[in-house]
């Protein structure tokens, strides 16, 4: 265990610093386990481009740097982590985009918003989605009931109750036709056929036939199925590359992936091996060569080569 299991709640570590609760507060442990920023704020999130979001002592929230300082002061309804040198900001209702100086770059007009993503970030303008650039024009005009944020060139949107996927000029490359669907990932799209679940590629066509009772994203070549109420894992050709024998598993990062075994987790590699035993309740990805684990309620960290015990 390369950190004790003393925290009410922990995070996965992010730039160095991993957010952790500690008596009904929350602070910053560095990777050797100090508390490098104390457990003073009453609600907080991981660190992003160098700010982490932190609710201040007005219940406003606000940007503190590595060192704990209020970077951005505490003046916000809401805030969300610095993606690409912005940040989500919420003023009296509305979103809009700070900069890691605080200044509003983009004008806190919209009912909600996403980050950007390829250059594009998603907003709600009058119950409709549609997408901004970063010089504040509409490039996308708000016309979807839904979308979600670029992947791969393609954003997937909703119209009348179905999904497609339209590209950056707006032109619709995937027609509207499903029930549901996922962002495209190593260019494979998950879609939902009357209930079952497979995959097309960025063209539309059927690349692995919707027969799967679930299906997660592509990562490391491998997507996890459902098959027969078990979780395996297969290959972008759709050939089952880990057999379908566990309980439940997430996708594969940082080239491990959990699953679920008789009631306990452990992590598989990308041959099917068991990696890390399965001993724990629960257990999330890898980020950042650290996982979070929990044993009776109480969380964790361990490394990719975890050692399998608690220290007191």
């Amino acid at each position: 265990m390369a950190i004790p299991a003393i925290y009410d709640n922990v995070d996965d570590f992010c730039e160095g610093l991993a957010r952790v609760k500690l008596n009904g507060e929350y602070g910053y442990i560095d990777d050797k386990g100090d508390m490098v920023i104390p457990a003073m704020f009453d609600g907080a999130g991981s660190f992003a481009g160098g700010l982490a979001r932190v609710i201040g002592l007005n219940d406003k929230w606000g940007f503190v740097d590595a060192r704990g300082n209020m970077a951005i002061p505490a003046v916000y309804d809401g805030a969300l982590p610095f993606r690409d040198g912005l940040a989500r900001v919420n003023l009296n209702g509305k979103w809009g985009f700070v900069d890691a100086k605080g200044n509003m770059i983009i004008p806190a007009i919209y009912d909600n918003a996403d980050d950007f993503c390829e250059d594009l970030a998603r907003v709600n303008l009058n119950g409709k989605w549609g997408f901004i650039d970063t010089q504040r024009n509409m490039a996308i005009p708000a016309i979807y009931d839904g979308a979600n944020s670029f992947a791969e060139g393609l954003a997937r949107v909703a119209i009348d109750d179905k999904q497609g996927f339209i590209d950056i000029k707006a032109k619709m490359v995937v027609p509207a036709v499903y029930n549901d669907a996922g962002d495209f990932s190593e260019g494979l799209a998950r879609v939902e056929v009357d209930g079952k679940w497979g995959f097309i590629d960025t063209k539309g066509k059927v690349v692995i036939p919707a027969a799967y009772t679930n299906a997660l994203p592509f990562n490391g070549g491998l997507g996890c199925v459902e098959v027969d109420g078990k979780y395996g894992f297969m290959d972008t050709n759709g050939r089952m590359a880990i057999p379908a024998i566990y309980e439940w598993a997430r996708s594969f990062s940082e080239g491990l992936a959990p699953v679920a075994l008789n009631g306990k987790w452990g992590f598989v590699d990308a041959q099917g091996s068991i990696a890390i035993t399965a001993i724990f309740d629960r257990a999330d990805g890898f980020c950042d060569g650290l996982a979070r684990v929990e044993v009776k309620g109480v969380c964790g960290y361990i490394d990719s080569k975890a050692t399998h015990y608690w220290e007191d």
